[in-house]
């Protein structure tokens, strides 16, 4: 970071670098272009792919890289000099590895899309040890430090890990939005977040994947993921529903989430899949997607009741807040039974939901059913 600093590696518009070490790049201290993506500067349509930067540093942001799309890439012993981003700024990372970088702000990543990524023994002086204000999708952070926020400070994640971070408070996120992640304490916020140990396979050897009894399989969401395969180049969706974190596993013995399945002393080998033990006409499989208690056979999804009620007839079911549920009518029930869709994306509410039919056919016989969106 001197008069004479050289940067590796300058990407313009829609260039392409694949397979390459950049390493011992730097930038000038002062502000502006000069001083950011130590390793590489990158346009936003330059890719990087199955790349090693390491070593880099930079004056301002992104002392590895700032800006492009990265595949495949290992991101290590970079640092930002005084600012954003020690592994990485303004990029869009999938599948790649971020360990050991440094920065003031966004040890590892600042200000980018992270997809299937590790996310590793970061470090920033101030906030977001692991990532500073990023949008993270099936990744995992562990190991992290900073002063607030040493997993993740900031941003968004979903159906990610943030787990056993290092620092004085908030370890693992601070000013973070999260759904669908296992981290600790439980968010304030944000849906279907749990905080079991996610039991990697061997945390202090570096083997992130999830053992065979890991809470955090099938315990994602499926409409946030935005890659087929995950770090590990394996599927991405397996047994039905994507696991929390940067790798798939790959056996599940059951489709329930393990995590729903442990909560209520349920195997998760498969055998209690499709059992039914309160009772209650539906399986386990059936209670965890509708959200209900598949230990108490007053918990169901099930019409409570049908009444008229002007304008309409008034449909009340049983309901829960963290599922939205479609209603379907019929005029009849003959072998040909044809069932249309009424309403749909209806939010639920702690106990019962109702919506009025306003276009019930008059002075007819009248037939519904409500499912889970």
């Amino acid at each position: 970071m001197s008069p004479s600093a050289v940067r590796c590696i300058y990407l313009t518009n829609d260039a392409v670098l694949v397979g390459f070490t950049l390493t011992n790049g730097a930038t000038l201290v002062s502000a502006g272009i000069d001083s950011s993506g130590g390793g590489a500067l990158c346009s936003i349509s330059s890719v990087l792919s199955n790349c090693v930067i390491t070593g880099n540093s930079c004056g301002l942001n992104g002392g590895g890289v700032a800006g492009g799309v990265l595949y495949n890439c290992i991101l290590s012993g970079n640092y930002s000099y005084r600012a954003f981003g020690g592994g990485a700024y303004s990029s869009t990372l999938n599948g790649c590895q971020i360990t050991g970088n440094w920065a003031n702000n966004g040890g590892g990543a600042d200000s980018s899309i992270l997809n299937d990524c590790l996310v590793i023994s970061n470090s920033a002086s101030t906030l977001g040890g692991g990532t500073h204000n990023c949008s993270l999708v099936g990744s995992t952070l562990v190991g992290n430090q900073a002063n607030g926020g040493q997993g993740a400070s900031g941003g968004t994640l979903a159906n990610c890990i943030s787990y056993y971070n290092y620092g004085f408070s908030q370890a693992n996120y601070s000013a973070a939005t999260l759904n669908y992640c296992c981290t600790t304490p439980l968010p304030a916020g944000g849906a279907g977040n749990i905080t079991n140990a996610p039991l990697f396979v061997n945390i202090a050897g570096g083997d992130f994947r999830l053992q065979n009894n890991s809470p955090c399989i099938n315990a994602g969401k499926n409409s946030y993921v935005t890659t087929s395969t995950d770090l590990g180049g394996n599927s991405r969706i397996r047994g039905g529903t994507v696991d929390m974190g940067a790798y798939e596993f790959q056996s599940p013995g059951s489709l329930l989430s393990h995590a729903w399945a442990q909560q209520y002393g349920l195997a998760t080998d498969g055998s209690a899949d499709h059992a039914d033990a309160d009772q209650d006409g539906m399986d386990n499989w059936q209670e965890w997607v509708a959200g209900t208690n598949p230990t108490n056979s007053l918990s169901v999804l099930k019409v409570l009741s049908l009444s008229n009620s002007s304008p309409g007839v008034k449909l009340t079911w049983q309901s829960v807040t963290n599922r939205s549920y479609y209603i379907q009518r019929a005029t009849n029930l003959a072998m040909d039974i044809s069932f249309s869709t009424i309403y749909s994306n209806v939010p639920g509410l702690a106990g019962s939901t109702s919506v009025i039919d306003t276009n019930a056919p008059p002075c007819a016989s009248g037939f519904y059913r409500v499912g889970v969106q």
